[in-house]
């Protein structure tokens, strides 16, 4: 066979100098840089895991720059060969599935998942691995309770004595004691009166998650907006959009930080004791308005709803009111793109993933409806330097949206178990998934 010709390697060089220049296509997942402005807001068909993002205030577009449009998702089955997907090195099984609106997902000391199921009003707890990866055992705790969300231990360390519940309104605690499967005694009212309800399109504003401060002297109860925007006269309950303090026996309220749409989900730092939310923000105003956000909470800070978004930009629904608000208003550290429905969050305290992943942030972004190309449906982490947000997140666990824009899963709850695997609950397809690193 003869060699080829010097003119055709040159021609073929050329040819490979050329593609490597034009690089990928602008509907292609790109990683390996950050994207920043309209870029990084995207639609799902530009997530992949390890594509990163930064959004700032300055990449904000005007209200109304597009329409704003009610494009809820079409759930469908999984189809064959659909599977979440995420960063080399990692692998994604399927622990359970056939639960009833699984939602928030937590660890407990002893490593058993306690699960809120909302809708039925029950929490369900989980056990083990069998060989074929499945819990060993599957047993629910309690019942009849009202739209159950959030789920913390108390006090902190590896012998709790309570099993606290934030309904949609109100807070309860169970006797608990490790390996407990059922609840030992009945339910124990903490907070009576919870703001309760609110239910908008796009099924949001019933939750509340709860958390205890790092020292166990606090009790934060996240409590989300009535509306969208202030617009009904029964929205306005001070305590609304708040995140609310209580000393443990639920005595004690105040609100510690306002102005927050609805923080879905809590969490404290396992370094810092900062408390953590990750927020949806409000509606209506264009595809690229308003970001949710991830952002440290601070005491006594005002986050903007409904007045003000982002800092002091004006909500075009409330233009001139409240100017003694207009700069007091605090930007969240983490904006991670508008109607993404940011849900449940939490550290990565294990020690199985790679050591840059150590005490970094999970996000559920359970997806968009407000938007006319399709946002969120995936898990997302949020990066950080130093222990500090550098306003970056990427993509972690995605491909829950088909190529034609239907949807089979939606993250809601993330926690890490006890063996360093970090745990996603699927709403849409009453599913846990479960993500390992290695074999």
């Amino acid at each position: 066979m003869s060699q080829p010709s010097l003119f055709l390697i040159s021609l073929a060089a050329t040819a490979c100098l050329h593609i490597a220049l034009a690089g990928p296509r602008p509907d292609e997942p790109q990683t390996g840089h950050v994207l920043t402005g309209n870029a990084a807001m995207g639609d799902w068909t530009t997530d992949a895991p390890g594509v990163r993002r930064r959004i700032t205030a300055g990449d904000l577009p005007k209200p109304y720059a597009t329409r704003s449009i009610d494009n809820g998702p079409s759930i469908v089955r999984r189809p064959d060969g659909a599977w979440p997907k995420v960063p080399n090195g990692f692998r994604v099984t399927e622990y359970i599935t056939g639960l009833n609106n699984p939602r928030e997902i937590v660890t407990a000391p002893n490593g058993d998942l306690f699960i809120a199921e909302s809708e039925p009003g029950r929490i369900r707890v989980l056990r083990g691995l069998t060989a074929d990866g499945k819990p060993a055992v599957n047993h629910v705790f309690a019942s009849r309770l009202r739209q159950p969300f959030g789920i913390a231990f108390y006090p902190a360390g590896p012998r709790p004595k309570w099993l606290y519940i934030a309904n949609t309104d109100s807070v309860v605690r169970f006797p608990y004691r490790n390996g407990d499967l059922q609840a030992a005694g009945s339910e124990e009212t903490v907070v009576a009166e919870l703001p309760g309800g609110g239910r908008l399109r796009g099924g949001g504003h019933w939750t509340r998650d709860i958390r205890f401060s790092a020292d166990g002297r606090k009790m934060y109860v996240s409590v989300g907006s009535l509306t969208n925007d202030h617009e009904d006269p029964r929205a306005r309950d001070e305590r609304r959009a708040d995140i609310l303090e209580y000393d443990p026996d639920g005595k004690h309220e105040r609100i510690y930080a306002s102005g927050i749409r609805n923080a879905v989900g809590l969490a404290i730092h396992p370094k810092t004791g900062e408390l953590w939310c990750s927020v949806n923000e409000r509606d209506g105003l264009g595809d690229n308005l308003v970001p949710d956000y991830i952002t440290r909470v601070k005491e006594g800070g005002f986050y903007g709803w409904p007045w003000f978004y982002i800092g002091s930009n004006y909500d075009p629904r409330h233009v001139g009111e409240r100017p003694d608000l207009k700069d007091k208003v605090l930007v969240p550290e983490v904006l991670v793109g508008s109607h993404y429905a940011s849900l449940c969050m939490t550290f990565y305290t294990g020690s199985s993933f790679p050591r840059e992943y150590r005490f970094e942030g999970f996000a559920s972004e359970h997806g968009s409806w407000n938007r006319a190309r399709r946002v969120g449906y995936k898990v997302i982490r949020v990066v950080a330097r130093n222990g500090a947000p550098t306003g970056e997140f990427e993509d972690f666990m995605t491909g829950f949206v088909t190529p034609d824009g239907d949807v089979w899963g939606r993250p809601v709850g993330v926690t890490v178990a006890q063996d360093g695997a970090l745990m996603v609950t699927d709403d849409a397809s009453g599913t846990v998934w479960r993500v390992q690193y290695g074999k």
